[in-house]
């Protein structure tokens, strides 16, 4: 969205048009891949941790490497227990299964299967061929900004304790404000 926005609701009225004008087209793009999430879920009849488990699974299997149900409980930040029942739910609908592991015979390792795979890549196939348009689009200068500006708002969303406040002695917001400072500065 490219036209006049409200100055958005949490930030200060002191900043800049241009700073919150970004972080409101964040917060849309946020918004739409959130959809995108729950219309890829819903033509999948999956839930979230389904969809994180498989993109999970073909990541690694890409890189060669075997998933051991522990690997994808530590992934998931789920106890061992909830990545059984996981795993079960997904051997049932065809989307993993359970192999040998290739050198311990006492283990397994869970794999996605070849439908699995066809059904992602049919399913996000063409979303993901026009976002890779869009960001080859950018010349290589825009590209390190865009990349520079990504990595600064995650490391202050990231200073950003469990308890809502920024992790350390004031650190934390002093560098949410650095990057934000920063993010104006660019352009």
């Amino acid at each position: 969205m490219t036209g006049e926005r409200s100055s958005g609701y949490w930030y200060s009225t002191d900043r800049t048009r241009r700073g919150v004008a970004v972080l409101n087209a964040l917060r849309d793009y946020r918004a739409a891949e959130a959809a995108m999430r729950r219309r890829t879920r819903s033509a999948m009849r999956m839930g979230e941790t389904d969809l994180l488990a498989i993109r999970f699974l073909l990541k690694r299997e890409g890189e060669g490497r075997a998933v051991s149900p522990k690997d994808l409980a530590a992934h998931l930040g789920i106890s061992s227990a909830s990545t059984t029942v996981l795993i079960d739910r997904l051997v049932r609908s065809g989307h993993v299964e359970r192999r040998p592991h290739p050198t311990d015979r006492r283990a397994l390792v869970i794999a996605p299967t070849i439908a699995s795979d066809d059904e992602v890549r049919a399913t996000l196939g063409e979303m993901h061929r026009r976002m890779i348009d869009v960001a080859e689009s950018l010349e290589a200068e825009e590209a390190a900004t865009v990349l520079g500006f990504l990595e600064q708002m995650r490391d202050a969303v990231d200073s950003v304790s469990d308890e809502g406040h920024a992790a350390g002695s004031g650190a934390g917001a002093g560098a949410r404000v650095s990057a934000i400072e920063s993010a104006r500065s660019v352009s």
